[in-house]
């Protein structure tokens, strides 16, 4: 066994991501992502908790995408308008190439339930982040976690219409369409 790799991180996230798609996550072992890996437990649990936290890795740098746009957002933008900027700055590494990727991952999710709550506690924290992001704008309350939540939840609808089997556009494309119908629906429910 190899005793440092400086891309262990990567190969051990991407090995469990493959044992999880053949042979079923409760099936998989963590000795056996350490195995195909190329690795040793001990590395493994280095560099994550558990088992599940292998198909979570990056949340911090998940989030700070997000962070990324709220900054770059035009000062004299609209709460809304702020969010937007945020996800769709947030969804840029979500390109057709890693959509494979994200798609066998979602597979994995879909198939448990203790991982599809562990993403929505993951989404929490994201509409958590970008409230206090909106709040460090100088926007009040309740403004900042109704658009926050407004951004996450085009955010997971835009996901899963972009891993939907046939889906051709890409996931930025999908949340402008998104955003564009939400703020319909909000102009429509305003109307006597």
């Amino acid at each position: 066994m190899v005793r440092w790799e400086a891309d262990g991180r990567e190969r051990l996230a991407k090995a469990a991501l493959e044992l999880y798609s053949k042979q079923g996550f409760d099936e998989t072992t963590v000795a056996e992502i350490a195995q195909s890996a190329g690795l040793t437990e001990r590395t493994f649990f280095r560099h994550f908790a558990d088992k599940r936290e292998a198909l979570f890795g990056g949340q911090d740098q998940f989030v700070q995408g997000f962070i990324d746009g709220v900054a770059l957002a035009p000062h004299s933008a609209s709460p809304f308008d702020v969010a937007a900027t945020a996800v769709l700055v947030g969804s840029k590494p979500f390109t057709a190439e890693r959509r494979p990727h994200s798609l066998q991952r979602q597979k994995i999710l879909n198939a448990h339930s203790e991982l599809r709550e562990r993403e929505l506690l993951k989404l929490a924290g994201l509409a958590h982040a970008l409230a206090s992001a909106l709040i460090a704008r100088d926007v009040g309350e309740p403004a900042a976690s109704l658009a926050a939540e407004s951004g996450v939840v085009v955010f997971r609808v835009s996901w899963d219409q972009w891993l939907a089997e046939g889906n051709t556009r890409s996931l930025v494309d999908l949340e402008r369409d998104a955003f564009a119908e939400l703020g319909t629906l909000v102009m429509v429910s305003r109307k006597p």
